[in-house]
């Protein structure tokens, strides 16, 4: 298994069609901000990156790390966030070492802190994320908010 960075490949229509195969809402909202780069900016942040750890040619799990997320926030970034694994790969510590990964890369960013924006509750402790706060993102929803000292 490797890590790729999704926009600095060359094969970006082969790992949409695998992002696809995600059986989760998110995936698909990831896929449509991925057809339209100009959206993902927006939503996202410029220069927002895209991490998949990949078994040859199959996806196993990814994560985006972003200036903003679902949260509005300036002060607070960067952001990971659609972290998923598929589910033949789940339970294989697969999210653990992407999440280490992404850390490392935010760190070569000169980042000290790191957040992400979920619903899940007591999913992130277990990778050394605290819960900070819940708070309304831009839909309207109820997000709780993690960070992890880098």
């Amino acid at each position: 298994m490797k890590i790729i960075e999704y926009f600095s490949n060359e094969n970006k229509e082969h790992w949409k069609e695998q992002i696809s195969l995600a059986d989760w809402g998110a995936a698909k909202f990831l896929l449509k901000l991925l057809n339209d780069t100009q959206k993902f900016d927006e939503l996202l942040g410029r220069d927002g990156k895209l991490f998949l750890l990949v078994d040859g040619e199959m996806i196993v799990s990814f994560v985006t790390l972003t200036h903003q997320d679902c949260i509005r926030d300036k002060s607070m970034f960067p952001w990971l966030g659609f972290l998923y694994t598929y589910p033949d790969f789940r339970g294989k510590r697969c999210s653990e070492n992407l999440l280490k990964y992404v850390e490392e890369e935010a760190k070569l960013e000169s980042h000290s802190i790191i957040y992400l924006g979920t619903d899940h509750v007591d999913l992130y402790e277990k990778y050394g994320y605290t819960y900070l706060e819940t708070r309304k993102d831009y839909m309207n929803e109820e997000t709780r908010i993690y960070y992890k000292r880098l």
